[in-house]
């Protein structure tokens, strides 16, 4: 995981310091999709930010299987919510999901 651009490096570091006990599998899988064409005009922390609430909702929550049994998206949502704040507080991150802040989560 070393090595790579700028931007790349920024990624890691600022990754290490959202979410520090975060395990490799899914630190490499967000910073894959940190990456991603759709998410490169923002700023590397906004970037890895959806990354990561994406994935966390989609690999450690049961929001696809929410949505599979009809719920809307933000019934979903809000149901895993909790969940997710629980894993990113696991993973040693002070940030949490907000659904009262506006931020899409």
């Amino acid at each position: 995981m070393a090595g790579g651009t700028k931007r790349q490096k920024e990624m890691r570091k600022a990754l290490r310091s959202l979410a520090p006990r975060m395990p490799m599998a899914d630190a490499e899988a967000i910073l894959e999709a940190a990456r991603a064409g759709h998410l490169r005009h923002l700023p590397p922390s906004i970037a890895l930010w959806q990354a990561t609430t994406s994935r966390i909702r989609h690999a450690h929550t049961d929001y696809d299987a929410l949505l599979d049994e009809g719920y809307d998206r933000d019934a979903a949502r809000f149901f895993v919510l909790d969940h997710m704040n629980q894993v990113l507080e696991d993973w040693g991150s002070a940030k949490r999901l907000d659904p009262d802040d506006g931020e899409a989560f």
